[in-house]
């Protein structure tokens, strides 16, 4: 199959559909970080949209999207981000394309478009992370599971809570870099997708 991986620098699923033989390629406005620029087309996602692929998987960013940024929605509201950030997120909502699906975490495009079709986490497909992401899909069966393991968390210091390493990651690196480390696709979901949807 033709595959557009769209929003992905990290290249982890294009990767995974390229083992198994596909024509996949990843998109993004940032360099990729995954090793193979040949299969990287550097730019905005949204012309390439128009173009023919048998499947379409997109990672918008969800920076303005969720819920877990909700502290910040009032200013976001009010510059236009959050906005910008539906604008886009829609861009993927109606497409030709007879496969489609869109993978976000947790946000407000679950009442600003329509309830996702799952709910996955990483220690669902071997990776003991908690992280709750949705998926809305077109023409894809949903993810079957493929590795149950055990989440793990960290306790906090000061509050005794429990939180995940994600909530830690990078701290006192810069924003970008830590939102864009915090967005990768676990390797056994980048996996599952493909081999699963592939």
């Amino acid at each position: 199959m033709k595959i557009l991986v769209a929003c992905e620098e990290s290249q982890a699923v294009t990767k995974e559909f390229r083992k198994l033989g596909h024509e996949a390629y990843s998109c993004d406005i940032l360099p990729c970080s995954g090793g193979h620029p040949e299969w990287h087309i550097q730019g905005d996602v949204v012309p390439l949209l128009k173009e023919k692929w048998d499947m379409i998987i997109a990672f918008p960013p969800c920076t303005h999207l969720a819920v877990s940024g909700a502290a910040w929605f009032k200013e976001k509201i009010a510059d236009g981000r959050q906005q910008q950030g539906i604008n886009f997120f829609m861009q993927f909502t109606n497409l030709k394309c007879q496969k489609v699906a869109i993978e976000n975490p947790v946000s407000i495009m679950s009442t600003k478009w329509r309830k996702p079709d799952q709910y996955i986490q990483p220690y669902e497909f071997g990776d003991p992370t908690p992280k709750k992401t949705c998926l809305w899909l077109k023409g894809l069966p949903k993810l079957e599971p493929t590795n149950i393991v055990e989440p793990e968390y960290i306790i906090g210091k000061r509050d005794g809570k429990k939180y995940t390493k994600i909530h830690y990651m990078s701290a006192g690196k810069g924003s970008e870099e830590r939102s864009r480390l915090r967005s990768k696709t676990f390797p056994g979901i980048a996996k599952a997708i493909a081999e699963q949807w592939g």
